[in-house]
């Protein structure tokens, strides 16, 4: 089981790090238009492919998909990186990841555990579970054990707290983004008008 979820964490690691890479290569971009290698508007285009390929695919690598497998104390699924294992037992965080598509919100619940693997809960049978484990969670919190940390806005999309926590964090998941968006496509634009 170790070196399972050993692989499963480098894997994960491995995604996010080729997501990040994506999202650089305007600026390695730049350089190579700097030295004359590509045309000068070779980072625009790379900037615009980018922030269009990394929207899809960062969200993305954690998400459940089928098959799933289901027991008292894991989930598990397969993902793009390959399959995650989270232990129900030993959650250590979980935090609620807000998305937007053609008019529609998507929300994943994102669940850590104490070996590192995480994995984005998007289907209502992991959502119980989750929950169940989280409640499980509380109530042995008054023996010591320590309770995972848990967002409001992940209690609230659980039912487990008043959704007041979700509108705000709704509202920032749209505004952040757009902010951020708008940021690195106005830094791309500058380093390929130069």
């Amino acid at each position: 089981m170790e070196a399972t979820t050993t692989r499963s964490v480098a894997r994960a690691r491995m995604g996010s790090g080729l997501a990040v890479t994506v999202l650089l290569l305007p600026f390695g971009g730049y350089g190579l238009a700097r030295a004359g290698v590509v045309p000068e508007g070779a980072p625009i285009v790379l900037g615009l492919l980018s922030v269009i390929a990394s929207s899809v695919l960062l969200p993305a690598l954690c998400e459940e998909r089928a098959p799933f497998r289901h027991s008292s104390s894991h989930l598990a699924a397969h993902t793009l990186t390959g399959e995650r294992s989270v232990d129900l037992n030993r959650i250590t965080t979980v935090r609620l990841l807000t998305t937007f598509s053609y008019g529609s919100t998507y929300r994943t619940l994102l669940v850590r555990d104490a070996h590192g693997v995480r994995l984005g809960i998007t289907t209502e049978r992991s959502r119980r579970k989750l929950r169940r484990a989280i409640e499980k969670a509380d109530a042995n919190a008054a023996r010591g054990v320590p309770r995972p940390r848990v967002s409001r806005a992940a209690r609230a999309h659980l039912g487990l707290a008043p959704g007041r926590g979700l509108v705000g964090h709704t509202v920032l998941a749209f505004l952040l983004p757009a902010v951020s968006v708008s940021l690195y496509v106005v830094a791309v634009l500058r380093l390929g008008g130069q």
